[in-house]
């Protein structure tokens, strides 16, 4: 079952953060606001669906600091800027680093909750993403060294009769370690196999590494 969105909320402002909440949770959108990058960290679970909400200037973790913390763990949770003392360096070192929008106080607040929808979005984008490439990764984990090889060969364009002289094995036994790969990794063409192979973090290296392939 899907978690619900949270627009996370982080602003030294306590007007701000109660009139963020306010707006957000007029169109129905759950917020939880905190008032230092700290706090947020502490409280944060980045398992949970959601969007960050993220003021600039702030004591301790500035923002910018904040967004460089999170990616550096490796999170991908959408981020929105928001600051009164914004400029284009800032600006353009926030976009650089993934962040979804940078808007300056005051801004429109539909512009605001039409960029939150979309932030919300991407993060589901994302974590759809994540769930089938984990997906792929648990079906070539059960996939046997053999098979393995076969497969790599197989999404390099190489046909049964080179696989076989290649591993220096019968081109039955191709066809057979073939048939085995395709139906545990579920892939009903061999561009569809390719476009597996894509997502598949051990695929790609293998791929990238061997000089035959």
């Amino acid at each position: 079952m899907e978690q619900p969105s949270t627009v996370y909320v982080v602003d030294d402002d306590a007007a701000m953060r109660d009139s963020l909440c306010w707006l957000l949770s007029s169109v129905s959108l759950r917020a939880k606001a905190y008032a230092s990058a700290d706090d947020f960290l502490a409280d944060w679970d980045p398992s949970m669906p959601g969007c960050l909400l993220l003021d600039l200037r702030m004591p301790g973790l500035n923002g910018l600091e904040l967004q460089e913390r999170l990616v550096k763990d490796g999170h991908q949770i959408p981020i929105i800027f928001l600051s009164g003392h914004g400029d284009v360096p800032t600006a353009v070192r926030a976009m650089q680093a993934g962040a979804t929008e940078f808007l300056t106080k005051p801004f429109s607040e539909r512009f605001l909750l039409e960029r939150v929808q979309a932030a919300l979005e991407q993060d589901a984008q994302i974590r759809r993403h994540r769930r089938a490439a984990e997906v792929l990764e648990a079906r070539y984990a059960v996939l046997t060294p053999r098979e393995r090889e076969v497969l790599h060969l197989v999404v390099s364009g190489k046909v049964n009769r080179e696989i076989a002289e290649i591993l220096c094995i019968s081109p039955k036994t191709v066809e057979l370690h073939r048939s085995n790969l395709m139906k545990k990794m579920h892939a009903d063409s061999v561009p569809n196999l390719v476009a597996m192979c894509l997502s598949i973090d051990e695929c790609r290296e293998a791929a990238r590494m061997d000089p035959t392939l």
